[in-house]
């Protein structure tokens, strides 16, 4: 990448920041600032304006992710890459969601990170990260609703009661309500509206009554 980039490390390990200005360095990048907690990660920001933040998850006065957010709501420019020791599978669509740009492991290699710090910046709305698809993937089919769940569902949008759903299916009405609990996590909803709702715009209901 020819144009020089203005980063901001926040990161609360001194030897961390130390080999990332060495990376930027070399990639022909510039540190403007190296900060430890969150309350200074705000205060560099407003003050030096960096084109993309790295941020550690793990700070002394809180999560990384609370400057994530706060970055990204004051700023749909700003290139925002999350550095962290926590595997992507169990931190990725959490990071994804707040607004970040990239997320890099530290255990990558630093011309991953330098990688991520380019795309953030050309790209800062939309996310990388290495095995992105495969989680994504794990996370859609733990989320999928099952054949049951379907059926309940269709039954609900027909808007027949937990009673009814349950004589048309044969099953009880505890375990109507079961299968219901499950449909809302899944759907992300909180009533029986919400999830036909959900439903319709995923294509997940396409009968005629």
């Amino acid at each position: 990448m020819k144009q020089p980039l203005t980063v901001l490390i926040i990161d609360d390990h001194e030897s961390v920041r130390a080999g990332i200005k060495s990376a930027l360095s070399r990639a022909g990048h510039i540190c403007v600032g190296e900060v430890g907690t969150i309350a200074e990660a705000r205060a560099q920001i407003a003050h030096t304006n960096p084109q993309v933040i790295i941020v550690d998850l793990s700070l002394p006065d809180g999560n990384g992710l609370e400057i994530v957010s706060w970055a990204r709501s004051i700023s749909s420019r700003i290139g925002i890459v999350v550095l962290t020791l926590n595997s992507a599978q169990d931190y990725l669509l959490t990071v994804m969601k707040s607004g970040a740009s990239a997320f890099v492991e530290k255990s990558a290699a630093l011309a991953e990170l330098i990688s991520a710090v380019e795309h953030s910046f050309i790209a800062p709305l939309s996310f990388s990260a290495q095995g992105i698809s495969r989680i994504l993937k794990k996370d859609h089919d733990a989320n999928a609703l099952t054949v049951r769940e379907i059926q309940v569902l269709e039954k609900l949008s027909d808007g027949l009661s937990s009673g009814d759903i349950g004589l048309d299916l044969f099953i009880t009405q505890a375990t109507v309500k079961t299968h219901l609990a499950s449909i809302y996590r899944k759907l992300d909803s909180k009533n029986r509206i919400q999830a036909v709702i959900a439903a319709k715009k995923i294509g997940l209901l396409t009968h005629q009554k």
